[in-house]
C-alpha cells in the first residue's frame, strides 16, 4: 500500500510539473503572438504614415513634431522587440527545463511573479538586490572624484 501511495504522490508531482509546462508554455507563447502583432502593426504603421505624408511641404516645425513622433514610435518598437527576445529566451529556457528557477540563487521563482513578469531570471529578492547594487554604483559613478578628497593638495 506505501508504494502505491509513493507512486501516486510521484505520478501527481509530474503531472502537476507537466500541466504547470503546458500553462506556462501557452502563455509565453500568447505573450510573444500579440507583441509580434503590436510590432508588425507599428511598422506598417509607420510606413504608412511616411508614405503618405508629403516631404517637401512640411516648415520646419512640422518636420521637427514628425520626427520626435517617429523617434518615439521607433523606441516603442525597439522595447516591444526586446521584450519579444526576453520572451523567445523564457521559451528557450523552459524547453531546456531551466526556466523559473533564479539566476543568481538558484531557487524557484513565485508563480505570481512569473505571471506578471513571464520572462523573469531572477526571484524577488535577488533582483532587489541586483537594483540596490546598480543604485549604489550610479551614486558612486556620478559622484565621480567630487565625493572623496583630492589627496594630491
Amino acid at each position: 500500500m506505501a508504494k502505491a501511495v509513493k507512486k501516486n504522490v510521484a505520478a501527481t508531482a509530474v503531472l502537476d510539473k507537466s500541466n504547470r509546462y503546458d500553462e506556462l508554455k501557452a502563455m509565453l507563447d500568447e505573450r510573444r503572438r500579440v507583441i509580434l502583432q503590436e510590432v508588425q502593426g507599428r511598422i506598417r504603421g509607420v510606413r504608412a504614415e511616411g508614405a503618405d505624408r508629403p516631404h517637401d511641404s512640411a516648415d520646419p516645425g512640422e518636420t521637427a513634431e514628425v520626427d520626435i513622433q517617429e523617434d518615439i514610435e521607433f523606441a516603442l518598437i525597439q522595447m516591444k522587440a526586446e521584450t519579444l527576445n526576453k520572451i523567445n529566451e523564457a521559451l528557450a529556457r523552459l524547453d531546456e527545463g531551466r526556466y523559473g528557477h533564479c539566476y543568481e540563487c538558484g531557487d524557484e521563482i513565485a508563480e505570481a511573479r512569473l505571471r506578471a513578469l513571464p520572462f523573469a531570471v531572477r526571484c524577488k529578492d535577488c533582483e532587489e538586490e541586483r537594483e540596490v547594487a546598480i543604485q549604489r554604483e550610479r551614486t558612486m559613478a556620478r559622484r565621480g572624484s567630487s565625493g572623496f578628497f583630492d589627496l594630491q593638495r
